[in-house]
């Protein structure tokens, strides 16, 4: 007897969807056709879309921001995301990496969906390749350099991009440094053949030239994640009376940015949502714009927001292209074997309202979108079901190479 069945759903299999049933057991899909068996618990799912669960691959849940693991990732719940990566504090050799780890970790237990962190690098003082053996041990594919503290010709960047080569990991750099700098990078990551990662991509006409200079490298070594806010705003909301709530890091690009963000779409790899949520009063407290706390929230919103623009194309680059690049193993696929993580949607048009996390307020309330998440599945087990909230414990999930042979 299957623990869950799911039957009569329009499945998302292999980019299309498919009209078919769903058996879970221990957390794991056990089975998928035309059949219709006993369960513990049968839903009924006509007229629904199954969609695999949701990854958001940008997320910062901690004590500087208003949402923790747990209230954010309620919020995820909502947004149909069953597995978030945060970031772990800066550090500059393997121990501190490890150090950092465990600290994450331990904020991390009362995650209500799974997760998983990016290694930060911040002025190095120990071993490059050491760093890189103790991230890949501790399960992680991903390096973020912090990359104001040294300029993108340093020895650091060319190193690190060697390595990701060497030893096929990413290494994540924000976009917020400018058009030039964007290039430059793309030219370091052409030449020494590195895994290159830019993510919070909003400067469209940097997207553009890239498009012209690098395109064959787009999607080979050189991967762009940008997020749902750069399609729907401009920098004109920052200039309004109440442009202080949306100010974030990279802040909003002009129309043009925007519009070609829309025009190149095809060639992002994937969608984060850089969840970084403060208060009213969070904001409202600064005077000088400039002064403002850097960030918005977002994870709630980011499916039903891209959805509505791009349609059915922003399910693989919210699942199984994030999945890819960190090397998660059994995610962002529904297939017999994989993690049971589903996102179930009825079709309903909704008004965005409040976060269901700990903010009071979200850059994208009224706007109308064309789908409602009415359930969220993690592991067999429904985080969100038809709307209402339920408590659960989230794991910690690891890449597939875990350990440098």
């Amino acid at each position: 007897m299957f623990d869950l069945f799911l039957k009569n759903g329009f499945v998302y299999l292999n980019s299309r969807f498919v009209k078919t049933n769903i058996g879970v057991t221990n957390g794991v899909i056990s089975y998928i056709g035309n059949g219709f068996f006993d369960a513990k618990e049968v839903v009924d799912v006509t007229n629904r879309k199954i969609l695999p669960g949701l990854i958001d691959p940008n997320v910062h849940f901690d004590a500087t921001t208003r949402d923790n693991f747990y209230s954010g990732s309620k919020s995820a719940a909502y947004g149909g995301i069953t597995t978030v990566v945060d970031f772990l504090n800066p550090s500059r050799n393997a121990k501190e990496l490890r150090q950092t780890f465990d600290e994450k970790l331990k904020n991390a237990e009362n995650c209500n969906v799974d997760y998983h962190f990016h290694a930060c690098l911040e002025d190095p003082n120990g071993d490059l390749e050491e760093y890189v053996f103790t991230m890949k041990k501790l399960g992680m594919n991903t390096i973020k350099l912090f990359n104001t503290n040294f300029g993108i010709q340093d020895n650091t960047v060319i190193k690190m991009l060697k390595l990701s080569k060497k030893y096929n990991f990413l290494v994540l750099i924000s976009a917020e440094i400018g058009k030039d700098t964007i290039l430059k990078l793309c030219k370091i990551a052409k030449q020494t053949g590195g895994n290159l990662y830019l993510n919070n991509f909003s400067n469209g006409k940097a997207l553009e030239e890239m498009m012209n200079k690098y395109r064959k490298s787009i999607g080979k070594n050189i991967f762009i994640e940008s997020c749902p806010r750069y399609f729907v705003f401009n920098d004109s909301v920052a200039k309004g009376k109440n442009g202080y709530l949306y100010t974030c890091s990279p802040s909003f690009g002009d129309e043009e940015d925007r519009k070609l963000l829309i025009k190149y779409y095809e060639c992002i790899t994937s969608i984060g949502s850089d969840h970084r949520a403060f208060n009213r009063l969070d904001k409202e407290k600064y005077h000088l714009m400039k002064d403002a706390q850097q960030g918005v929230d977002g994870i709630e919103s980011s499916f039903v927001i891209m959805y509505k623009i791009f349609g059915d194309s922003v399910i693989n680059k919210m699942s199984k292209n994030i999945s890819k690049m960190e090397k998660f193993f059994g995610k962002s696929a529904i297939k017999v074997g994989n993690y049971a993580d589903f996102v179930i949607l009825n079709g309903c048009n909704q008004t965005i309202g409040k976060p269901h996390g700990n903010t009071d307020y979200s850059i994208f309330e009224n706007i109308i979108v064309n789908t409602t998440i009415e359930s969220t599945v993690v592991r067999g087990k429904f985080v969100l079901k038809k709307r209402k909230f339920i408590e659960q414990k989230g794991q910690l999930i690891n890449c597939q190479e875990n350990i440098i042979k």
